[in-house]
């Protein structure tokens, strides 16, 4: 059974979405791939408690790494990379050949960038942290501007 609630951030607003209890999807509002919202189930917040505490202490720059239980849908190779992702460290990036590399298949870093595209939790699969070979931001589901203020903030730069 599918569940959901919105939670202001410093980013807009989230969608958190649960699938049994567990933590299925975090969608910005106006994402790229964002699903329909009759697909989140009924609003009810009772299964967010965890998630929306690690967010605020993120958000509060006191959380470095999301330690929630997480239900990725995926195919298993969206779902390798979006389990690559999470190894990403706060503060750090990475480029779409390095992630292919880590994953084993080095000419994959397009692929690697579609289903970084697909990500269905944001924030906490961190795909805001993968960048262009020369370093540079790339495409991004809530936006640049949001991506460009995600990684200020990690990088330890004020919110606004």
């Amino acid at each position: 059974m599918k569940q959901h609630t919105v939670i202001d951030s410093p980013y807009g607003p989230l969608t958190l979405v649960a699938d049994d209890g567990v933590l299925c999807g975090l969608y910005m509002t106006d994402q790229r791939h964002r699903p329909p919202e009759e697909s989140f189930g009924e609003s009810d917040g009772s299964p967010f408690g965890e998630a929306e505490e690690q967010l605020d202490a993120y958000f509060a720059g006191e959380l470095k790494e999301f330690t929630l239980e997480l239900r990725l849908h995926g195919t298993a190779f969206q779902t390798a990379v979006w389990r690559e992702l999470r190894r990403i460290p706060l503060g750090e990036t990475h480029s779409y050949g390095q992630l292919a590399d880590a994953l084993g298949n080095p000419g994959a870093s397009r692929a690697v960038g579609l289903a970084n595209g697909k990500n269905p939790i944001g924030i906490i699969v961190p795909c805001h942290r993968v960048v262009g070979a020369d370093g540079g931001l790339t495409g991004y589901g809530g936006g640049l501007e949001r991506k460009r203020r995600l990684l200020d903030f990690e990088r330890g730069a004020s919110l606004f």
